[in-house]
Order: C-alpha cells, then sequence, then structure tokens
C-alpha cells in the first residue's frame, strides 16, 4: 500500500506541481533548436549538428568540475539566440518544456546585453522574450497544463551595464519582468562592484536576487546581503561553511548562517549543477539535506536544464533518492519557492492555496482510490 508517507514514484513527481525560480534561458535549449537556429544563421562553431550528440556534448563539456569551464557552453546557446523570432521560439519551447513537467509557475532568467549581435536593442530583447513566454503559456493551456512565467533580467558581473539593465528591469516590470539579478563567475567580480544597480532598484521597490555562495564562499554571500540587499540568493549552497556539525550530531551556527535562517533568506539551491562545477560531491552530500532539517528557507532548482541534462522532475528525484524525502517534503520545497517568488503576496497565496496544495492532496489521496478498486467486495 502506498500512502502520503511513502517515496513518491518518478510519474508522481512529475505530476506533482513544482515551482521554479532559477532557471537560465540560455541554459535551456532543446539541443534540437540549437542545431536549427545554428543552421539558419549559418553559424559554424557548433561541435556537431546531429541533436542527441550535441546534447551529450553539452552535459560532458559542462560536467568538468569548473564553474568557469561550465559558463564557456553558454557561446554557443547565446550565439543562436540573437534575432527577436529565435529569442521567442526559444523562451516559447522554454514554457512548454516546464509545463510539461509538471511546474506551474516559474522565473526564467536572461542576460538581455548578450544578444544584441545581431542589432538588437535591450528592449527589443525584452518585448521577443516576453512573446514568446506568453506564447508557451498559450501552448501549455491549450492542452490542458496551466503555468505561469516570469521574467528575471540579468546583468554580468565582469561588465559594467548592471545600472541599465536593472533600470530595464524597472521599465518592464508591469509587462512581465518580475525582477533583477546577476550572474557571471564569482571570484573577482564581488556583488558591490554593481551597488548603484541594487540602489535604484531598492529605491524603486523592486526585486533581485544575487548570484552568490556557489563556487565563491562565505564572502560572496555576505556582500550579497548586508552591502546589496539581495531578497533572495542565487544558489547559496556555501552558506554550509558557517555551520559546524560535531561528531555528536549538534549543530551549531554561525552568525552569517543564523541570519540567514532567521531573515527566511531563500536559497536558489540547485544540486545537479553544484556537481557539474564541483560545489559538492554527490547528492547524498548536498548540503540541501542538512539546510531542510535545520528549515532554511531552501528551494529546489534546475539552473541550466541543457547543461545539466535535468528537469526540476529530475532534482526531485536525485533528492528523493538521496535523503528519502515523501511528498511532504516535496510540498515543503515548493511552498518554500512560491513563498519567495517575485509576484505580489496575493497571488503567491492564492498559488499555494488553490494550485499547490490541492496537486499535492490529490496525490496523497490516489492511493485510496486505486487500491479500492482492487479490494474485493
Amino acid at each position: 500500500m502506498t500512502t502520503h508517507s511513502s517515496v513518491p514514484s518518478e510519474e508522481q513527481i512529475r505530476r506533482a506541481p513544482k515551482v521554479l525560480l532559477h532557471d537560465h534561458l540560455d541554459g535551456g535549449l532543446r539541443p534540437a533548436t540549437v542545431a536549427e537556429l545554428a543552421g539558419e544563421q549559418g553559424y559554424d562553431q557548433l561541435p556537431t549538428r546531429d541533436p542527441a550528440e550535441l546534447g551529450a556534448w553539452f552535459v560532458a563539456a559542462a560536467d568538468s568540475g569548473s564553474l568557469e569551464r561550465y559558463l564557456e557552453t553558454f557561446a554557443h546557446t547565446t550565439a543562436v539566440m540573437q534575432s527577436a523570432d529565435a529569442l521567442s521560439r526559444v523562451a516559447a519551447e522554454c514554457v512548454e518544456d516546464l509545463a510539461a513537467d509538471g511546474v506551474v509557475y516559474a522565473e526564467v532568467r536572461y542576460a538581455p546585453e548578450q544578444h544584441l549581435t545581431a542589432g538588437l536593442t535591450l528592449t527589443e530583447v525584452v518585448e521577443a522574450v516576453n512573446a514568446g513566454f506568453r506564447e508557451g503559456e498559450r501552448r501549455a493551456a491549450a492542452v490542458g497544463r496551466r503555468i505561469r512565467v516570469g521574467a528575471l533580467l540579468t546583468a554580468m558581473r565582469h561588465a559594467a551595464r548592471s545600472l541599465e539593465i536593472a533600470e530595464l528591469a524597472n521599465a518592464h516590470r508591469e509587462s512581465g519582468v518580475v525582477g533583477f539579478d546577476i550572474a557571471g563567475a564569482e571570484a573577482g567580480f564581488p556583488p558591490t562592484r554593481h551597488l548603484d544597480a541594487f540602489e535604484f532598484l531598492k529605491r524603486e521597490n523592486n526585486h533581485f536576487t544575487i548570484h552568490a555562495g556557489e563556487a565563491f564562499g562565505l564572502p560572496s554571500i555576505w556582500q550579497a546581503l548586508q552591502w546589496c540587499g539581495a531578497d533572495r540568493l542565487g544558489h547559496g549552497v556555501r552558506i554550509i561553511d558557517d555551520i559546524e556539525v560535531a561528531e555528536d550530531g549538534s549543530v551549531t551556527l554561525g552568525r552569517l548562517a543564523a541570519y540567514v535562517r532567521d531573515k527566511r533568506v531563500p536559497l536558489e539551491l540547485c544540486p545537479t549543477s553544484n556537481l557539474q562545477t564541483g560545489a559538492v560531491s554527490s547528492y547524498a552530500e548536498h548540503p540541501i539535506g542538512l539546510l531542510r532539517r535545520l528549515r532554511f528557507r531552501a528551494t529546489v532548482n534546475t539552473d541550466n536544464r541543457l547543461m545539466s541534462d535535468t528537469s526540476l522532475s529530475r532534482e526531485f528525484t536525485h533528492l528523493v533518492q538521496a535523503f528519502g524525502y515523501t511528498l511532504d517534503d516535496l510540498q515543503w520545497f515548493t511552498v518554500n519557492a512560491m513563498k519567495s517568488a517575485f509576484i505580489p503576496f496575493d497571488e503567491r497565496l492564492a498559488m499555494i492555496n488553490d494550485v499547490i496544495k490541492p496537486g499535492y492532496a490529490a496525490l496523497r489521496s490516489a492511493w485510496l482510490f486505486h487500491e479500492g478498486a482492487q479490494a474485493p467486495l
């Protein structure tokens, strides 16, 4: 007999309503789309045009254990995302793929400054992606899958356009852009280089997350929170460095870790990505297990679905296998994510009460009907 407290199956995980906060648009293309767009645009730098081989190449190239090498793979995806049509296509397919995986709400991020080489303006990039997201939502709804997607505009931390991108995000906050982010290699590029962007967003009462505590440690997290004022931490996995577990199992939190937990700072954790970049060595050893036990505001995310050959369902499946999580645990992570989204409070609450909790309740109760159908009269 299967009950609500049992380990869920892969099918139950796929059907469960899920919320995704950390997903890169240029890290989630379908391999076939990359190949097709490359052919249409005359881009000849791909290692192969065969979709299966190309998908395998992206995973292998990203699987080096180095964040810098991982980031190099994006040169190919951004190269084929330089026209309005290509951006809209990629955005629509992203939404379709997420909806097929049971995601009901997602915030998908991209860096507009990386899509200008063919002559698009920053505004045209945002409009093209927004149009694609809306088209993807319509296609998903047409096949009975409801999903809502918001955009996060990302500035590159090694560049100098963060204030411009922050102003762009603020200008489009009524048309689907829900917040701002900075991304790229952490070492040597602290978030404090972009204080003017963060101060602008705070003055505008806008939302932002910061990639911090992925490949770099506690100083990056501290700066993101205490200097920049981040609402969420992109990754934040290195907060584990400020948590001490004694031989007897007792746990002591340092001041930064205690602050993060006490203030309910959301952690956008990406398990498979962390394995690929060398931040952790296995799913079973991923800090998410301890962070969940200590009740940090932990969320589960995909980061880059193409490079990690993953989905949110696969991320949850790995965690179920590593930690024996139940549907109750998956709901806890999902509610955490929805609480931490950058849409208005009443809309977050409605998603939790009207979509997420009923969805998990239906999965928990399904065993009653299955068993009942086979019970003798």
